[in-house]
């Protein structure tokens, strides 16, 4: 049904949270993607294991599975949980964001339409409220998408009663330009992952640090790119950056570059509200920002990205790694073993070289630190929705 009415979802997201629509497609094409694979591959994750002639394990379902789902991706988060739960013999209760509500009730209505009984997924929709009674019902299994302090609030409710928890947490992703790189090809990459859907995902790229040798002309090419995106109407093929979904998110970076400038810091384009109805940000870059500033510190969730130099390698490493938290980071350089020596000693659940702001379907996505806990995604994501069984069978 997603794949007959894949323009019509697409449109139905951007009219709602204000996503290009370009981006809204792109998202659709890949969730009809990870649904084949999980369709494909559920079964086989969860088939019994002979370990000798009398022991073995099996998967059970855990149950009922509770979804608070976040608004930023609504149909990858939505689908994530809901697709692998269900094919292993779960039933899933699907709260939406009241951001994204109108995307979600499609979401289980297309899920009815091809199939799935209603008494086995249903949504139920509202506000913080809402989620907090959900995760505090008869379920068995807990999966949330959203920020850090509501995440703590999450598994401190589901601790009360030893009920499992999949925390997909807030990011503050870091990406380091090495002085080996193709300059434009690095500048390009840094902005699609710094700037995809406004900024407003977990794995933005959200701090950049270069090395002192490339600062220059790094720069000068990031901005240039920056400078160049249209911002406008979302329902436009041609737009790159559209609304902010969330008005509270403006005061958010207004706070954050203001500290930044007090720090010392320097915008050099873009970083203030554009006045026009809804909420609207210009994409920002600034530069030599300081550790200390909140813009290098707390989750932006907007078009602003912070850049500050490095000396080499284990500088880079140093400021990556000096932060809460521990979803992503990327290395941009020509020589792979030398991204992966530096990637290979942060406290991250994603490694990118050469790219950022990724996710696939084949490989689980999981946070660290204040990233989260818990798998989706892959064969450990779907393994996140049973319980094993010991089998010790003798005569």
């Amino acid at each position: 049904m997603l794949e007959q009415e894949a323009e019509e979802c697409a449109q139905l997201t951007t009219t709602e949270i204000g996503k290009p629509i370009r981006q809204g497609r792109n998202e659709v094409g890949a969730v009809l993607e990870r649904i084949d694979w999980n369709i494909e591959h559920a079964g086989q994750v969860v088939e019994p294991r002979t370990v000798t002639d009398n022991e073995r394990i099996t998967y059970e379902p855990v149950g009922v599975v509770a979804h608070v789902s976040a608004w930023n991706y609504p149909y990858f988060v939505g689908l994530n949980s809901i697709v692998p739960a269900l094919l292993v013999g779960n039933a899933v209760c699907y709260k939406p964001s009241e951001h994204a509500t109108l995307t979600g009730l499609r979401l289980v209505d297309l899920l009815h339409r091809g199939g799935v009984p209603v008494d086995v997924v249903h949504a139920i929709v509202g506000g913080g409220a809402t989620g907090a009674a959900l995760v505090e019902a008869d379920v068995d299994l807990v999966c949330f998408t959203g920020s850090y302090p509501t995440g703590r609030q999450v598994a401190r409710a589901a601790a009360e009663r030893l009920v499992r928890v999949q925390l997909e947490l807030g990011g503050k992703d870091a990406a380091y330009v090495a002085d080996d790189v193709d300059v434009e090809e690095a500048a390009l990459a840094v902005a699609e992952g710094a700037f995809y859907n406004g900024g407003q995902s977990c794995s933005a790229t959200e701090r950049v640090y270069v090395h002192e040798a490339v600062w220059e002309p790094f720069v000068a090419a990031l901005v240039e790119i920056v400078s160049a995106y249209r911002v406008g109407d979302p329902r436009d093929d041609s737009t790159d950056v559209g609304p902010l979904t969330r008005a509270e998110q403006l005061d958010v970076l207004d706070a954050q570059l203001t500290d930044a400038v007090d720090r010392g810091s320097k915008v050099l384009c873009g970083g203030e509200r554009i006045e026009r109805p809804g909420n609207w940000f210009a994409p920002a870059v600034v530069v030599d920002v300081p550790d200390d500033a909140a813009l290098m510190r707390d989750e932006s969730f907007g078009p602003v990205i912070g850049l500050a130099r490095v000396r080499d390698d284990d500088d880079a490493r140093e400021h990556m790694d000096d932060t809460e938290f521990g979803l992503g980071a990327a290395v941009f350089t020509r020589d792979r073993s030398r991204a992966e020596r530096v990637l290979g000693r942060l406290d991250v659940g994603n490694a990118y070289w050469n790219t950022a702001d990724r996710s696939c379907v084949r490989l689980p996505w999981a946070g660290r630190r204040h990233s989260g806990m818990g798998t989706s995604m892959s064969e450990s994501g779907v393994r996140a929705f049973v319980r094993e069984k010991a089998w010790h069978l003798f005569a």
